[in-house]
């Protein structure tokens, strides 16, 4: 026992750096793909830039819902640039090396942010919920002190949980390989790296997704029960269509992010795929932030009044 010990002990430490492999096994298309992500990164940026700027500039939309969506934006910018860039760079040089810190950073970040989304489109719901449910309180409900709040709290749930996933999975002994499966430093794919038994880690991290994507989860189709529920008892059929509408660009975010999430974390281990990996990594860290601003942009009137406001005043000016 003691021998297998000093054996794990001097072969972790020789890793001080992985390798991202990505998208090694296709060589033929590393440039096209370069190109596709480098393009869908600035389309990202520019995306919720612009919505962040509209919901600023513009005093029709400085209410709880576009303060819990320029959050959301902001969130997207920075969710994104943690690991297309270093994926880009991979892709554009074929130097797939990442230190041993950088590896950590990148799960750190990854994790943080993922886990503000959760909490953070689990409040916008709530605030839809008082919007629509209980609209004559509404104002009192969602006053700046409590949208401040709520936002700072998913900011802090996903700062805690990551640190401690982070901490649990750098501080593992890793001996069988450097070669990472994947284009960033997710955690199911260091889990397969590690020494020894790691059950009691794959269960941790199981546990992680019940409570930051199953719970805020819930919380989200509650909300909506009530929604639905009262916007089909409404008399007139314009409100009904008003309602939906102001509903229906946050649906279609949440079965995305969601959507991927579960299948990505809350999958049996025995189901493991690199590669289903890698596609439901792009779906949720490359594809949704790009089209977040894209389903708010043009499935809501007051975002577009606010873009063509903001272009009519840099006309005339």
């Amino acid at each position: 026992m003691k021998n297998s010990q000093e054996t794990v002990g001097r072969n972790s430490t020789t890793i001080t750096g992985f390798i991202l492999l990505g998208f090694s096994d296709i060589p033929s298309l590393q440039h096209l793909f370069f190109s596709v992500f480098l393009v869908t990164y600035i389309v990202t940026l520019a995306g919720n830039l612009l919505i962040i700027v509209l919901t600023l500039a513009d005093p029709a939309l400085h209410i709880p819902m576009y303060f819990f969506l320029r959050n959301l934006s902001f969130l997207e910018m920075c969710y994104t640039s943690v690991n297309v860039p270093k994926m880009l760079g991979n892709l554009f040089s074929g130097d797939k090396a990442i230190s041993f810190i950088g590896c950590a950073m990148q799960t750190y970040f990854s994790f943080f942010l993922g886990g503000s989304e959760c909490f953070l489109l689990a409040f916008m719901a709530y605030d839809r919920y008082v919007a629509i449910c209980k609209p004559l309180h509404y104002p009192v409900v969602m006053n700046r002190k409590v949208s401040t709040g709520l936002a700072a709290g998913s900011w802090l749930s996903g700062l805690l949980m990551s640190f401690g996933h982070t901490s649990m999975v750098f501080t593992l002994p890793f001996c069988r390989s450097h070669e990472i499966n994947h284009f960033f430093c997710d955690i199911p794919p260091l889990l397969k790296l590690a020494c020894g038994d790691i059950s009691r880690y794959e269960m941790a991290v199981f546990i992680m997704a019940l409570f930051f994507v199953i719970f805020p989860f819930m919380l989200i189709l509650m909300s909506y029960v009530c929604i639905i529920s009262t916007i089909l008892r409404m008399p007139s059929g314009e409100g009904r269509r008003k309602s939906f509408s102001t509903c229906s660009s946050h649906l279609m975010v949440v079965t995305l992010f969601y959507g991927a999430a579960c299948i990505m974390y809350l999958k049996p281990n025995s189901s493991y795929s690199p590669d289903t990996d890698k596609f439901l990594s792009l779906f949720y860290m490359v594809i949704t932030p790009m089209l977040n601003p894209i389903i708010y942009s043009l499935r809501n009137k007051e975002v577009k009044g606010a873009f063509w406001r903001m272009v009519q005043k840099r006309r005339f000016h």
